[in-house]
């Protein structure tokens, strides 16, 4: 068995197309239902901003794994110069069960995210096929930032121009010094959002502000899920989420429209929809698009099994003796 950290993760390296071939392979896989992944369990107490996430996941096919991603959420932690979320997963063999990797990596929680965006981004650019990205980042941590590097390295020239806020003044010199060349920090939220074809929120916003159109045809990529007043996409722009049944729930901003306007599963589209059955070429071009990611284990799982197989193939991480 091997343990992992962060450290680990960035010696092994960041490719984005790397993993959103990973997300998309496992999108497909699901969609043959060769996964299971049981609804999140949430544990809250004491402070009920506060929650831990488990997540056990299995993802078959090339994959054959298992696992259990215990992911915990505590906003006051920025006050204390702490992160927001920390992770951990526990990988199994499929064929055995036994415990094979043990990961402690904030740096992976947001590269799942970032590349489920990914994925969706590069759907949206296949059917929609926009001469330029203009990409606004609400939310300038570390899933924003990610964001930015993401985008960057799956557009390439396609990326024009990118827009930052934040509630935080932004330090400049946390601005990729290659990209500062095409990036601005604005005062406003909706300065950002209005110049966006490709709008990103990564906050932790304790109430949400959203409350404008969308730009018509944009890529909405609503990654902190709770951002949005009802009011302010529905029958404006198509829902898609990774999941209904773990989505439509805890507050999210599918919830609230449930809950206000009846928004139902039948109303939306699924990542798979987008992936396997190009469900995006069949919605306006001047519709937006609403993608509501509420994170699936499975995703999680097969990301750190390829980055737990590489460690082992290149002797990183370290070695924990049998007990």
């Amino acid at each position: 068995m091997i343990y992992l950290h962060d450290g680990h993760i960035r010696a092994l390296g960041i490719d984005w197309r790397r993993l959103t071939g990973v997300v998309e392979a496992v999108v497909r896989e699901r969609d043959l239902g060769a996964c299971v992944s049981p609804v999140k369990t949430y544990l809250r107490f004491g402070d009920m901003r506060n929650r831990i996430i488990a997540m056990p996941a299995y993802v078959g096919g090339p994959f054959g794994l298992a696992g259990m991603k215990w992911v915990a959420g505590f906003p006051g932690n920025i006050l204390r110069g702490l992160p927001r979320a920390s992770n951990a997963i526990v990988l199994n063999d499929a064929h055995t069960g036994i415990p094979f990797a043990f990961i402690r990596s904030g740096l992976l929680n947001g590269l799942r995210a970032a590349a489920v965006s990914g994925l969706m981004l590069k759907a949206y650019m296949e059917a929609r096929q926009p001469e330029e990205v203009r990409l606004g980042i609400v939310g300038w941590g570390p899933i924003g930032r990610l964001h930015l590097d993401m985008c960057a390295d799956l557009l390439g020239d396609r990326l024009k121009r990118a827009a930052l806020f934040d509630l935080r003044p932004i330090d400049p010199e946390t601005i990729p010094a290659s990209l500062r060349g095409i990036v601005s920090v604005a005062d406003d939220w909706r300065e950002v959002y209005g110049a966006s074809n490709v709008f990103a929120t990564c906050t932790v916003a304790a109430e949400r502000y959203v409350d404008e159109t969308p730009p018509p045809g944009a890529l909405l990529l609503n990654v902190s899920l709770r951002d949005y007043e009802p009011g302010s996409v529905f029958g404006k722009a198509m829902p898609v989420v990774d999941d209904w049944s773990e989505v439509c729930r805890e507050n999210t901003d599918i919830e609230r429209l449930h809950a206000a306007f009846g928004l139902g599963e039948a109303d939306a589209r699924t990542l798979a929809d987008v992936v396997t059955r190009d469900a995006l070429l069949a919605i306006p071009a001047g519709m937006p698009i609403y993608f509501n990611p509420m994170g699936l284990g499975v995703f999680d799982i097969a990301i750190a099994g390829d980055y737990a197989r590489r460690a082992a193939e290149r002797g990183i991480g370290i070695p924990l003796d049998e007990a």
